[in-house]
């Protein structure tokens, strides 16, 4: 997404905890000719967050849009959860969306202007939930939540909110926590009545026509982007036919110690 940002001319801010990786992505960025810069914060902490919206504007004297994509997932049956592991991930994925939200928000409203924000979730976190990725299912249901009330809510200022429910689009950090073995990935795309993974030029696209001047009656909307997989059902639902539960724990505690 921040590619396609960047391609089409915008500047573009990018943050996270991981400064190299911040300062490798910002490398890829600049090919396309626009002002990049990164920041190394993390979006659970509510005044860093609100510092690093203060730098932003400094280096690049205003902000006109947020994408919220920060989010934390693993496979654990319900049962299992430590309320540990539940408060990490609610923390990242909905009061991470907050926290930016709401700086970014009043420094709109307070300057008058215009925004647009776009909150990334998922195809269960409306209608259908999702079995073994409860914290997730709860933190994503609370963003789309978010959208909705802030779009009515903020409207009134000319800030748009939406929000895009991908489906499967592979990227090695959520395949290597959500995929214990092939045996799953290939039961997984069986299920996809599109029969492909999706592309992420493809979800670069949507992002970037719903954050553009083309899309200005658009507010409060959730946007699917799945090669149509949401009509199956909960995304990880599917996992209780691969094997049995006890197994399928075992798989689960697997993948906590390959990360």
């Amino acid at each position: 997404m921040a590619h396609k940002f960047a391609e089409l001319g915008a500047d573009v801010a990018i943050c996270g905890r991981t400064e190299k990786k911040l300062i490798d992505a910002s490398e890829k960025l600049r090919q396309h000719g626009s002002k990049i810069h990164w920041y190394a914060v993390d979006v659970r902490d509510y005044d860093a967050v609100g510092e690093m919206f203060n730098k932003i504007i400094n280096d690049f004297g205003s902000i006109t849009g947020l994408v919220n994509n920060a989010a934390g997932n693993f496979l654990c049956a319900s049962e299992d959860l430590t309320p540990g592991g539940f408060k990490s991930i609610v923390d990242i994925v909905l009061f991470g969306s907050f926290n930016c939200t709401h700086h970014f928000g009043n420094y709109l409203i307070k300057q008058k202007k215009k925004g647009n924000i776009l909150n990334i979730v998922t195809t269960y976190a409306e209608d259908a939930g999702s079995a073994f990725v409860l914290p997730s299912a709860c933190g994503k249901a609370g963003v789309l939540a978010m959208t909705r009330s802030l779009a009515y809510e903020w409207g009134t200022y000319e800030i748009r909110v939406n929000a895009i429910a991908p489906g499967p689009f592979p990227t090695e950090g959520a395949w290597t926590r959500l995929f214990p073995s092939k045996k799953f990935e290939k039961k997984y795309l069986e299920k996809i009545p599109s029969a492909r993974y999706g592309d992420q030029e493809e979800l670069a696209n949507l992002a970037a026509f719903l954050m553009s001047d083309m899309a200005p009656y658009i507010t409060g909307e959730c946007v699917t982007i799945d090669g149509g997989e949401k009509l199956s059902g909960g995304q990880f639902n599917f996992i209780d036919s691969v094997m049995s539960r006890s197994k399928l724990k075992m798989a689960f505690k697997l993948l906590k110690l390959k990360k």
